[in-house]
This record gives C-alpha cells, structure tokens and sequence, in this order.
C-alpha cells in the first residue's frame, strides 16, 4: 500500500547499542550506550550492538528493538521512586523516538532509515531483566499488561546511518493490524481464536510469533511465561 498523507511517518530517531557484561548478577547487553557518530546497519542489526542471550534475543527478524519516548513519561509517573531510572535507553532499546508508538506503527510497515530499510516484525516480548534493571517489581508484567512493549525490525536493505537521519515510513502491508492490536491480542486476549487467526494472516510477522499462534490455534493452550515474566524457571 503507498502511505497516504495521514499515515505518513516521519522521525527524527536516536541510536543505542551495547555490549555483553555483568550488571546486578546478570549477563546482558541491555545496558546501552548513544551512538555517536556514522554506523553500518547489517542485516543483524548496529555494528557494535551485541546480544548476551541469542536464543531469545537477536538475529535477523529481532534485529533492532525500539521503544516510544512517550512512555518513559507514563512509567515515571506510576513509579516516581524510580523515576531518574526511566530515559532513553533504559528498556535496552537500539531506536529511541518521540511520535511513534505502537498505535501508529503497523507490523509490515517499511522505514528508510539513513541508507538502510527496515520493517517491524513484531512486538518485543518483555523479560525478567527489565525488572533487574530498572529495580522495579514486577515491571516486566507491567509492560505487557500495558503493551507499551516496543517493537522489533528485520533489516530488509543493510546501509550506513548518520546521526542526523530520520526514520521515514515508505509502505505499509495491506490490511495489517497496529503493534498494539497484536500485542493486546497476544498477551492480553491469548485464546481468542477469531482474533488469533486474523494475527496468523499477517504475513510480515515473524516466524517466531507465527509459531506460538498456530501452535495455541491447534492445541488451544498458550505458552508458559513464567520463565521469561519472573527468571523462575
């Protein structure tokens, strides 16, 4: 679909990565740091940007995670003891923004970023190491209640950004469903079944996600998420 002028999306963005260390007992690269100067973005994500944990994280369809400015505001108002902790970066996030969240932002929407392309393929499934890092209870479970999750890309076209570029919406999937209807979907309305088969239709999901649909739409039954909500396993 070309992007008509009410959906036309056009952000200035700001870059994060970080590498693999010890942080409150745990091994992680949530920890992110500004990038400051021109960087190649490859088809598994920024040069320079590592991933502690490949099996959940990471890889060509988990390639960048970005997170809406707008909810660090939310957090710090419903956690104020912790609210110096909640900034740019702190969900561990590679693209940081303001005027894009997961109510305008579509799973399939393609941006220019620099000289790369990159589409959303699906909603971030928050973990336990929120919780750990920002010293917050429970948070984990908190942002997928309130699907202020984030989402990921897959890199379609790996190029260099500079510091100064935008990420620019260049098409949007036919008949495709907001991050937010999905995530809502998935994690809040989990045996829907009319529901369910509507987000296995959208063909620019990941595979990953397509998995857990099918999976619930053949057995009825939803995934444990105690491990990834709690560290509990």
């Amino acid at each position: 679909m070309n992007v008509s002028d009410k959906n036309v999306i056009n952000c200035h963005v700001t870059l994060y990565r970080g590498t693999v260390g010890e942080f409150k007992g745990l091994t992680t690269a949530i920890k992110k740091s500004l990038v400051q100067n021109r960087v190649y973005l490859s088809l598994n994500g920024i040069d320079g940007d590592h991933c502690a944990d490949t099996k959940h994280h990471g890889g060509f369809e988990r390639a960048l995670h970005q997170y809406p400015m707008e909810h660090y505001q939310y957090w710090q108002s419903q956690f104020p003891e912790s609210k110096l902790l909640f900034k740019a970066s702190a969900m561990g996030e590679n693209i940081s923004s303001a005027g894009m969240t997961e109510h305008n932002v579509y799973i399939g929407d393609q941006f220019q970023l620099g000289e790369a392309i990159i589409e959303v393929s699906q909603p971030r499934s928050p973990c336990f190491k929120l919780s750990r890092f920002l010293a917050v209870e429970g948070f984990a479970e908190k942002v997928q209640e309130t699907n202020r999750c984030g989402w990921l890309y897959r890199v379609i076209t790996p190029g260099y950004v500079d510091l100064n570029a935008n990420l620019t919406l260049l098409r949007r999937a036919e008949n495709s469903l907001s991050v937010y209807q999905v995530a809502n979907i998935f994690f809040n309305d989990p045996t829907n079944k009319e529901a369910l088969l509507q987000i296995a239709e959208l063909s620019h999901l990941s595979q990953h996600w397509k998995d857990y649909v099918h999976k619930r739409l053949e057995t009825g039954n939803i995934e444990n998420w105690q491990a990834r909500l709690t560290g509990v396993f």
